[in-house]
Order: structure tokens, then sequence, then C-alpha cells
């Protein structure tokens, strides 16, 4: 099996090679596995998670055989980098892939199990969440941090951050679901502004995160931060209602 492991997982290599290779009959599903499968395992007393992406349809098939890296390589590579600039992100083991005369037909990547009290996704939708303005102002000076150190986290959205309490008033973030990322030397304003546009459709969390941005970011006003952070957003919110809308449409011409 072509697996690459972390070299400090290295005297893992069969193990993990085998629950891969076990992986439809077992683990711990964790998630709904709507489009990829997550499954817990136990690895010397360490929770570790697979994650089996969705298989591709052919054109892709040929695309990650020829010339794209697949989400699982990505994956893994992506994580290796977050480390190394100091950003935190759960801890890369392994990952595989499996092709065939086509091309990729299946992919795993293999990473320690964070478990956090919350991702963004609760600041969202539970407004009165006990100290809900402290951690959004950390997490903004954290997105200062990575737009500082050229990363572009192309999946910035609610679920893809984890937060963990550390203290009584500190946290720290985790960026998961790493497959579609930009590495920059420098992050022009467009690019740091549309970074929050997935996050919260709410104006006055996106009042917090332009506040606290500004504090930080001396290029531009808070009334310009706040500006462009709030137009990516509106522009972001009525591009995806109008891919549901379609959605619905071509589903109902399906259907009739």
């Amino acid at each position: 099996m072509p697996l690459k492991i972390n070299e400090k997982f290295k005297q893992d290599q069969n193990y993990i090679g085998q629950i891969i290779n076990n992986f439809n009959s077992s683990g711990e599903l964790f998630g709904n596995g709507d489009r990829n499968k997550i499954k817990l395992f136990d690895l010397n007393g360490k929770k570790i998670n697979i994650k089996s992406f969705k298989i591709p349809n052919i054109v892709n098939k040929i695309a990650y055989k020829y010339f794209r890296k697949s989400k699982a390589k990505r994956s893994f590579e992506y994580a290796t980098i977050l480390l190394e600039k100091g950003i935190g992100t759960p801890e890369p083991i392994a990952f595989l892939e499996n092709y065939n005369f086509i091309g990729l037909r299946d992919s795993y990547y293999v990473s320690e199990h964070l478990v956090t009290e919350l991702t963004y996704r609760e600041l969202v939708e539970i407004p009165n969440y006990p100290d809900h303005d402290n951690i959004l102002r950390q997490f903004s000076q954290f997105c200062f941090e990575l737009h500082e150190k050229g990363v572009e986290f192309l999946d910035h959205s609610p679920g893809n951050t984890l937060i963990k309490k550390m203290t009584e008033s500190k946290y720290a973030f985790f960026l998961v679901d790493l497959n579609r990322m930009n590495f920059h030397h420098e992050m022009n304003f467009e690019q740091r502004m549309n970074n929050f546009s997935r996050l919260t459709p709410k104006k006055e969390m996106v009042a917090v995160m332009s506040n606290e941005y500004s504090k930080v970011y001396k290029e531009k006003t808070e009334a310009e931060i706040f500006e462009k952070m709030w137009q990516a957003t509106v522009d972001f919110q009525e591009g995806f209602a109008k891919k549901k809308r379609l959605k619905k449409k071509l589903k109902f011409w399906k259907k009739s």
C-alpha cells in the first residue's frame, strides 16, 4: 500500500496501513459522513481519525493522477506547513492514495483527533455563548496571525476552526479540513477581508471582528475594514443563496 507517513509515527506504519485497509468494517464513525467519511481509531492510547475522501468522478480521477495533488496529500502537506508556521492544526500522521489504470481510486488522510469545547459555528448559532465577545476577538487576532504568515484558508467556514479553552480567559484555535489553501509571501487587504466572508451572516459579529482586526492591522481604518469585510460577507451570502435556488430548480426539473 502506498502509505506516506510522518517520521514520528514510522514505528506504527504497519498498524496504520492495516486499519486503513479495514476502514469500511472497523472504527467509530464520526459525523454524518455525507460527503467524506471520518472514523476514529486508537493508536497507542492516542485517539486518531482517518478521513476517507469521496470517490472522485472520472475527470477528477484522471486529474488527481496526472495534474493535481489528491485531497489527502494536500491535507497532509498543508498541515505540516501550518505547524511549521506555528499555526494550530491536528498533527498529520499519514496519507494513502490508491490508483487504478484510470486514475485515483480512493484516498485517506490520518491525523490526530482533537477534542475541543466548540467550533466557530457555536459562536454564530449561540449568541449568548459564555465569553462570546472574548472568544470572537481572540479568533480575529488568530486570523490576523494567519494572514501575516501568508496563509489564505479557502475553506474558512464556521465548522473548520476548532476552539479549545486553555485557561479561564485564553483560547487556542485549530484549523481542520485543510485541502484548499493558498500560501503567499504577503496577503493584500482584499485577500484578508475575503477570507472572513464565509464565517457568519451576522453583521454584529463582523463589527466585532473588524474592530479587533483594526487594532493590529494599521494599513486601513476600522471603518474601511468593516466596510470591506461586510461587503465580502454579503457577496458570499448572495452567491450562496443563488446556488441553493439553482439546485432547487434543478431538483424540480429532474423530478418533473
